[in-house]
C-alpha cells in the first residue's frame, strides 16, 4: 500500500484541480506592472545572492521578505516574470477572455517578452529565477483591511516543466498567488511601463524607474523624494553612502526611459531631494 501524500502536496494538487488553465496569449502587448510591487521593497536589488531579511515598516505598511540559503531572495530581475504574467492577465481581461492563476507558456515566449536571449543559458537562468520566486516568502499588511494581519505567500505557488511522452519539451506551467493575481485584476492597481525598462541593467535604476513611474506618472510637475526616504524605501543592502552615489550617477546618466531626473538642495531637508518629471513624447530622443 502506498503512503499518503504529504499535506502540502495534497493542497497543491487540489488547487490545480480547482483552477482553469490559461494559455499565454501570442503576439506583442504592453508591459504592465503591479503598483504595489512598484511602491515597496519586495525584491533584492543585487545580482549576488541575498539571504538577509527585507524588513520594512512605514505608514502602517509592513513587509517582510525571506529567502532560502540555497536560492536567496527573488531579485528585481526575477520580477520580470511577474511583469510578464501581469501583462498577460490584463491583456486577456481586456480582450474579454478569462485569465487564471494557472498559466502555461513556453520559455521562449517569456524570455522574448522580457527582452532576454533565448539560448540554453537564458533558459537555465529563467528556471533559476522561477526557483527564487517560488522559494521566496513574503508577509505583508498591504490590502489587508485591518492593517494588523499579514498575508503570507510566495511569488509563485509552484511551477513545473512540461514534456510529451517522448520527453520533448512542451513549455512551463506556473501557479500565481492569490494576493498578486487579485491586485493585477484590479485595473486601478496596475500601470503600463515603458518597454525600455527591460533594458535597464542596474538593480537600483530598475527599482527607481518603478518608483518614479508609480509616483510621478504623467504629472507634468513630477514628484520628489529625499535621498534618505528613498534609501529606506528601497530595502537596499548597500550602505547609504553608496546608494546616494548610485542615485547621483543615475541623474548624471539620465537613464530612466520617459523621465527627467534632478537633484535639489533645501535648508529644510537634511538630505538632497531627487526630483523627477515625465518627458513629453515629442521631446524624447
Amino acid at each position: 500500500m502506498s503512503s499518503p501524500s504529504p499535506p502540502s502536496r495534497q493542497r497543491i494538487s487540489q488547487e490545480r484541480e480547482q483552477l482553469d488553465l490559461f494559455r499565454a496569449l501570442p503576439g506583442d502587448m504592453a508591459p504592465r506592472d503591479s503598483q504595489d510591487l512598484m511602491a515597496f521593497p519586495f525584491f533584492s536589488l543585487a545580482k549576488s545572492r541575498r539571504t538577509a531579511l527585507i524588513d520594512f515598516q512605514a505608514g502602517g505598511v509592513t513587509i517582510r521578505v525571506e529567502g532560502t540559503a540555497e536560492h536567496g531572495i527573488a531579485t528585481i530581475w526575477d520580477a520580470d516574470i511577474l511583469i510578464w504574467a501581469a501583462s498577460q492577465i490584463v491583456a486577456a481581461r481586456d480582450a474579454g477572455l478569462r485569465p487564471s492563476r494557472l498559466m502555461q507558456a513556453t520559455p521562449y515566449e517569456i524570455l522574448r517578452f522580457i527582452g532576454r536571449g533565448t539560448s540554453l543559458r537564458d533558459y537555465q537562468r529563467l528556471k533559476a529565477a522561477l526557483d527564487r520566486l517560488q522559494s521566496t516568502t513574503v508577509a505583508t499588511s498591504i490590502r489587508e483591511t485591518t492593517g494588523r494581519r499579514l498575508h503570507r505567500f510566495s511569488w509563485i505557488n509552484e511551477w513545473k516543466e512540461l514534456a510529451d511522452a517522448k520527453g520533448i519539451p512542451l513549455g512551463l506551467e506556473l501557479i500565481l498567488p492569490d494576493w498578486f493575481y487579485g491586485g493585477v485584476l484590479d485595473s486601478a492597481l496596475v500601470l503600463t511601463i515603458d518597454a525600455g525598462y527591460f533594458r535597464l541593467t542596474g538593480g537600483i535604476e530598475r527599482w527607481l524607474y518603478r518608483v518614479v513611474r508609480k509616483h510621478a506618472g504623467r504629472q507634468e510637475a513630477g514628484w520628489q523624494f529625499d535621498f534618505q526616504h528613498l534609501y529606506r524605501k528601497s530595502g537596499s543592502a548597500a550602505r547609504y553612502y553608496d546608494f546616494a552615489a548610485d542615485l547621483r550617477a543615475l541623474v548624471a546618466r539620465q537613464a530612466l526611459p520617459g523621465y527627467r531626473l534632478g537633484i535639489e538642495y533645501r535648508s529644510t531637508v537634511a538630505t538632497p531631494l531627487l526630483t523627477f518629471r515625465p518627458v513629453p513624447p515629442a521631446a524624447r530622443g
